[in-house]
């Protein structure tokens, strides 16, 4: 049986949420049809987004559906730059945290290759946190040439969690719009959008234990933003293409249980995860923990987020051989599987590329246990073990 430690690559869906999609995918009706089966679906949808929108501190016409992060994030920076330059050609310039997900650094990537962009790094501090103050200056610079800012809530490598109002705050100041990217965060931490100050919010379904292939844009309605695909123009003409009801709903159950069950659930899930870390770190006390660690705390880090480096080792080598051992796990992001290259967010908290090699995120969630933590513990000594002997062999 296998040990499964890499919740935030993908979690199990919640046996309510697959029970709400399953029966949506018996019954047929196109949402944007305007007989009674493609009102039936319609409705599905708009309950779903209030049930969503309840649960995230967000009006229901600020929900947008989407295929999931990658494609809220890349509406949320391709969107909003488009627009604000569309009223502004000086407005060139993206304001970015460095540790951000691929989903957000490729789509700043693009803009810049592509539509003359240009982008600010705000690097973090060794903890991996984007703090606001770095923020200002980075806007500060030159404020009147900034699009939007984006910074993420939590991060999907170290777990640490920004101070997203407080960056929300500094870019207010200017008038500029901020993009947070809450795809860890919601069903995990407290997610408040309003209270946030955030003026655009990806999310998505199967962080949370909804399903792959479903999320959402949060998008305030004074947002200026243009639309990547053209077509229906089914939500708010932000987004075309028929919606997709049965996702939609297993995500809005999955959205609501989540959140509901959230503190109780957060204090179990961070007990697992201070286990893992203090026993990996009696059985090898070269380990570190990579970003900010406080024992039982869930203010700081994501609950379920354990970040080990192992000095001496590949973080590849270490994930096959506990794979092998059945515990599953990552290196880091799960986009970036298989690219011989250190984690961009270990490197830029500045960890030395050497030791940043040496990374494995385990990360727990709604159906973990203790027997997954015991597990990975009984297998962790022979592959670093093996792990090491393999890397001096490579060097020699």
């Amino acid at each position: 049986m296998t040990a499964y430690l890499d919740h935030a690559a993908t979690t199990p869906m919640l046996p309510a949420a697959l029970a709400a999609m399953t029966e949506q995918l018996a019954v047929v009706g196109n949402a944007s049809s305007l007989h009674r089966t493609g009102r039936a679906a319609r409705r599905v949808i708009e309950e779903s987004r209030e049930r969503i929108a309840k649960a995230v501190g967000a009006r229901p016409s600020e929900i947008v559906f989407t295929s999931g992060g990658t494609e809220s994030d890349n509406l949320a920076l391709k969107g909003t730059y488009r627009a604000r330059r569309e009223t502004d050609p000086g407005r060139a310039r993206l304001v970015v945290g460095a540790t951000e997900h691929h989903a957000v650094l490729d789509s700043v990537e693009y803009l810049v290759r592509h539509e003359g962009a240009h982008v600010t790094w705000v690097e973090p501090t060794s903890d991996g946190l984007v703090e606001p103050a770095a923020v200002r200056a980075a806007i500060e610079r030159d404020p009147g040439t900034v699009a939007l800012v984006s910074v993420m809530w939590a991060n999907n490598e170290v777990g640490v969690i920004q101070d997203v109002a407080g960056v929300a705050a500094v870019a207010h100041e200017h008038g500029i719009p901020i993009h947070t990217d809450a795809v860890q965060a919601v069903g995990h931490v407290p997610v408040d959008f309003a209270v946030s100050g955030a003026d655009l919010m990806t999310i998505t379904g199967h962080k949370l234990g909804g399903p792959i292939g479903v999320g959402a844009l949060v998008a305030r309605r004074d947002a200026k933003l243009l639309p990547l695909t053209h077509g229906g123009g089914q939500e708010r003409q932000l987004r075309s293409g028929t919606l997709d009801t049965p996702a939609i709903a297993g995500f809005a159950v999955a959205v609501e249980q989540s959140v509901a069950m959230m503190p109780a659930e957060a204090t179990r899930v961070a007990g697992l995860r201070d286990d893992l870390i203090t026993r990996a770190q009696a059985i090898e006390p070269d380990i570190r923990v990579g970003g900010r660690w406080v024992p039982c705390d869930t203010t700081q880090r994501l609950p379920g987020n354990a970040h080990l480096i192992v000095p001496g080792c590949d973080g590849d080598s270490l994930l096959y051989l506990l794979d092998a051992a059945g515990i599953a796990c990552s290196t880091g992001s799960a986009c970036q599987a298989g690219v011989p290259r250190p984690s961009h967010v270990l490197l830029a908290m500045g960890v030395p590329e050497s030791d940043a090699r040496g990374a494995l995120r385990l990360t727990l969630g709604h159906t973990s246990t203790s027997e997954d933590v015991e597990a990975f513990l009984a297998a962790l000594p022979a592959a670093i073990d093996r792990a090491r002997r393999a890397r001096v062999a490579t060097a020699s």
